[in-house]
């Protein structure tokens, strides 16, 4: 596999492009939109910025990254002869269905087709495809560059051999790919997602608050953050919908989305993209850190 396309320059998209171009792959980053796109670009020469700082990689290393990453608006454009498709676009089934209905008419047979989803079933959306046995999960961590797991998920018709390649290339990438089955919430979500719901229900039922819940798990379970403050970074509406697919998939009421996640997801209070969550990333309240660092 040489050359690899990515559809989606969010978050995730433009971490699994600057990852795969980095490892020296041709890489084809698709989004509908040339400003995402921009985005993306700037995000990926920023990282790459950070990496020269602390002197993992040369200011050669980053153009010889970005050179490897061509953009397009237009999928049918994007995945002209390559080897695999990675899909990072909105976690939104509808949405995953129309784009894979889209590659199985733009992309070769031999084209492995992957998709980032982190709880949609990988079985239903191999659906939209005339041969499921080429689509597989590859749910990367973010922050894809430095994040090491890869959960490598089957769908119920993927091949020995699409499953083989796919572990292969992700440990060329220097990840450490794990296998799992296609079951909603997969391993990562189906345990992160219930602690996390479970640690939004401690505060709404007044236990504790948000800093002492968080100071709990880190010290007292050797967590490097705590789930609330993980959750603002996840985005809580993505936190929500992946409650949402879980107790769709399992009608266990231990998945539902505890009701103070659902308000603050409905008054936009997602977390670190929005400028609040559980915690206040505004630009004032930055703006107060540094006033008080340089006062103390």
């Amino acid at each position: 596999m040489k050359n690899i396309a990515v559809i989606g320059a969010g978050t995730m998209g433009n971490g699994i492009a600057h990852t795969f171009a980095q490892s020296g792959y041709k890489v084809e980053l698709i989004d509908i939109s040339e400003e995402s796109l921009k985005k993306g670009m700037d995000t990926i020469s920023k990282n790459l910025d950070r990496m020269i700082a602390k002197e993992k990689i040369t200011e050669e290393d980053k153009n010889d990254t970005l050179g490897n990453i061509t953009t397009h608006t237009e999928i049918s454009d994007g995945v002209k002869n390559v080897d695999l498709v990675v899909e990072a676009a909105t976690e939104n089934t509808e949405l995953k269905l129309k784009i894979f209905r889209h590659l199985d008419q733009n992309t070769s047979e031999d084209t492995v087709l992957g998709t980032n989803t982190s709880s949609i079933s990988i079985t239903q959306i191999a659906s939209a495809v005339s041969n499921p046995e080429r689509v597989i999960g590859m749910h990367f961590m973010n922050p894809v560059p430095i994040m090491k797991l890869v959960e490598i998920i089957r769908g119920y018709n993927t091949s020995d051999k699409v499953t083989k390649i796919i572990m292969e290339l992700s440990e060329k990438l220097n990840k450490v790919p794990v296998e799992v089955n296609d079951y909603p919430g997969f391993v990562a979500n189906r345990i992160l997602m219930p602690m996390i719901n479970e640690a939004i229900e401690t505060l709404y039922n007044g236990v504790a608050g948000v800093y002492e819940i968080d100071t709990v798990m880190k010290l007292g379970m050797a967590h490097p953050m705590g789930p609330l403050q993980l959750a603002d970074f996840i985005g809580l509406d993505v936190c929500h919908s992946i409650l949402e697919v879980m107790y769709e998939g399992f009608k266990n009421p231990k998945y539902a989305p505890c009701p103070l996640l659902t308000n603050m997801v409905r008054a936009g209070k997602i977390g670190v993209k929005s400028g609040e969550g559980f915690y206040d990333y505004s630009e004032s309240k930055k703006a107060e850190k540094v006033s008080a660092q340089f006062n103390s």
